[in-house]
Order: structure tokens, then sequence, then C-alpha cells
């Protein structure tokens, strides 16, 4: 578990660097061929990372650790399949208790678009994730943490 913490956080700095623009900063040049010797070797490892990536963006509020304590948000370890306001020791609105049915994909990915539009009166403040394949990736990564 360790180590997926130590990765958290270099994704989470990375994007941090990144989001202060980056000027000046030059790609690493890839290996002959062309492209990532990562992707190439395993294409289920890039996924993982790239669901990884993502969950970067969730990071400074959920867990996905088995038995971590909550944050702002609940931990996220095992939500797919789970139904929906249902982790035990969060303190959720009113609407995520009330909303009913299961965390599954295509909850998620309404969820995961626009939570406010899913589950109207939800106290998370995120605005959402427009890229419908970076919402799939990331559904999986969820998916996978359990």
């Amino acid at each position: 578990m360790k180590v997926r913490q130590v990765r958290l956080t270099v994704v989470a700095l990375t994007l941090a660097l990144a989001a202060c623009g980056g000027g000046g900063q030059q790609e690493a040049a890839a290996p002959e061929g062309g492209a990532s010797a990562t992707a190439d070797a395993d294409p289920a490892a890039s996924t993982a990372m790239a669901g990884e990536k993502s969950f970067a963006k969730c990071a400074a509020c959920h867990k996905v650790q088995k038995d971590a304590p909550h944050g702002v948000g609940p931990n996220l370890y095992g939500i797919v399949g789970k139904a929906v306001g249902s982790a035990d020791g969060y303190n959720y609105s009113v609407a995520m208790k009330t909303h009913g049915g299961v965390w599954d994909a295509a909850t998620l990915d309404a969820y995961l678009e626009n939570p406010r539009k899913a589950i109207p009166g939800t106290k998370m403040a995120f605005a959402g994730i427009n890229n419908a394949e970076e919402r799939k990736i990331l559904i999986d990564y969820l998916a996978a943490q359990k």
C-alpha cells in the first residue's frame, strides 16, 4: 500500500508542476521506435497508470486504500458495486443518503461527468470530468481498488 501512496504523491506533484505552466521544459525522448517502453511492455500497466493519474484529481479529498480513514470525501476503496451513500462512518449529504442505487459504471460515469446534475444537493465540490475516455479509465481504476 505504501507504494501506491508514493505513486499518488508523485503523480500529484507532477500534475501540480505541470499546472504551473512548465515553460521551457522539454519532454524526455521516447525510446527507439517512438513508443513508451511501459505501454509496449504492458498495456494494462499503462492503463492503470493513466487511471492513477486521473485519480490524482480526486486524491485531495478521497483515498482508495483499504481501511484508510475518510477525508473530506469518503474512502473510495471498493466503491464499485456498493450502494450509493453507504460508506460506514462518512457523513453524507441528505441527497446522497437518499439517492439510492449502486455505484456501477453507468452511475459513476454520470456522477463523474457532472456530480451536481447526477445527484442534486451533493456536497461534492468538483465540477466533473468532461472527457468520456478519462472517466472510463478512472472508473476502471476505481473498480480495481478492492
